[in-house]
């Protein structure tokens, strides 16, 4: 079990305890269960539902009409493992911590970790739907697409209410289809989508095009968020061919400074001035650079004749935008430049990037290093995130027992010890999880 660090710093930093601390993550993951379809598929399409299949050299993968998705479970579910043990390889759910695809464990996890409330991206679907919209049947694809939502807000969120913010996915192949889904969901108390940070980097019409503003009122009139995350418009930027793995790990978070240009300098947060924006996992160190850019750009360059409506870009920045970040010192002691009102944490569970099981301690230190205030901390930690998402996380869990100390009070039996892919597939096969 995780010791508390219960020290107060001075005045001019952090000024709560950690244990009192209420933190909202507002992106993880979900590594879909293998039985996941179950009950939420029409019988007539039961044999086509995607499933999981163990191949000839033991590795388990998603199987669509026929493909194999690519994702690996390597990088997306390599919590609870050793550094040594990382990388871009296939395995077994056996091989997983449990919490990564059982929500019972997933709960667990989140207690030991202080966490009150996270929001889950697709794993198997992809962040946008991209498993369903690749495939050639789009009458079967829409079915499994529903039906993932179905699951995720049917099954996922809802089995522990107040744990989790409902996240769908949409067709990307149809824009009508995904007008049609925003408000199938909406009605099923979905609260966001996820969708692909700058469509046009892989082949659909760009934000600017005007293609998309038919869901984008339709998320208006639903008052739901746009979730952007870095990763799926990683084809903007062009590497050497010599370039090593590294670039594909550190460059990602710059696409988000691509996104919101053709956002803000486009027509699409003009057109819809009630648009919400969630740069998940976008990092804020690069906001201030950015936004002073911006803004000399807009007051220097007047013979390009843009118009923000008498304001600043950096202003209009601020009404659509929520900058999400997991680590960032540099951009909590610029937290002035960048708004405090729009920062909101991460925790990105069981990705490579997790601060987990000591994400209180993490996160406080960074707080306590840019000498952040407790109302600033609050605002950060969940105050932020719960308005911008229209999600009340007291609904539930009574707020006292809301607080990082109270949540690790119900986890004192959890294990946070970190073992081999091997020593899991061992300890996990004996138990009988992620058996197929």
């Amino acid at each position: 079990m995780i010791l508390l660090d219960s020290r107060i710093v001075s005045e001019r930093g952090v000024a709560v305890q950690i244990e009192d601390m209420i933190m909202l993550s507002i992106d993880d993951h979900s590594i879909e269960p293998p039985n996941m379809y179950e009950g939420h598929v029409p019988a007539a399409y039961r044999d086509k539902a995607p499933k999981v299949v163990r191949n000839d050299q033991g590795i388990d993968q998603w199987v669509f009409q026929g493909k194999a998705t690519s994702t690996p479970f390597g990088m997306t579910a390599t919590v609870g493992w050793p550094n040594e043990a990382w990388g871009f390889h296939p395995g077994r759910y056996s091989e997983m911590r449990p919490g990564c695809f059982d929500i019972h464990q997933r709960v667990r996890d989140m207690n030991v970790n202080g966490i009150l409330t996270s929001m889950c991206f697709p794993t198997m679907a992809g962040f946008n739907a991209r498993t369903f919209t690749e495939s050639g049947d789009k009458e079967v694809s829409l079915v499994m697409l529903r039906a993932y939502n179905d699951w995720h807000i049917d099954d996922w969120c809802a089995t522990y209410p107040g744990r989790f913010i409902p996240l769908g996915i949409v067709p990307m192949w149809d824009v009508d289809l995904a007008v049609q889904e925003v408000h199938r969901i909406a009605k099923k108390g979905c609260r966001a989508i996820s969708f692909l940070e700058a469509p046009h980097s892989q082949g659909y019409p760009s934000f600017l095009s005007g293609h998309w503003d038919p869901m984008l009122k339709a998320l208006v009139d639903e008052d739901m968020v746009l979730c952007l995350h870095i990763g799926g418009a990683y084809g903007l930027i062009k590497l050497a061919p010599e370039a090593p793995i590294d670039h594909e790990i550190v460059l990602p978070t710059q696409v988000s400074m691509l996104t919101v240009q053709d956002l803000l300098f486009g027509p699409t947060f003009r057109r819809f001035p009630g648009l919400r924006v969630a740069l998940s996992e976008g990092g804020i160190g690069w906001i201030p650079l950015y936004l002073e850019r911006i803004d000399r750009h807009f007051q220097n360059q007047k013979w390009i004749g843009n118009d923000f409506g008498g304001k600043l870009p950096s202003e209009v920045f601020r009404e659509h935008v929520l900058a999400c970040f997991i680590t960032d010192k540099s951009g909590l002691k610029l937290r002035a430049d960048i708004g405090v009102d729009i920062l909101a944490w991460e925790c990105d569970y069981p990705h490579s990037d997790t601060t987990w099981p000591r994400s209180p301690e993490a996160l406080w230190e960074e707080l306590r290093i840019a000498q952040v205030t407790e109302e600033e901390t609050h605002k950060i930690t969940w105050q932020n995130a719960a308005r911008f998402f229209r999600w009340d996380p007291f609904s539930h869990i009574p707020k006292e027992q809301a607080t990082v100390g109270a949540l690790r009070a119900l986890a004192q039996d959890v294990d946070t010890s970190r073992m081999s892919p091997a020593a899991w597939r061992e300890r996990n096969e004996a138990a009988g999880i992620g058996l197929l």
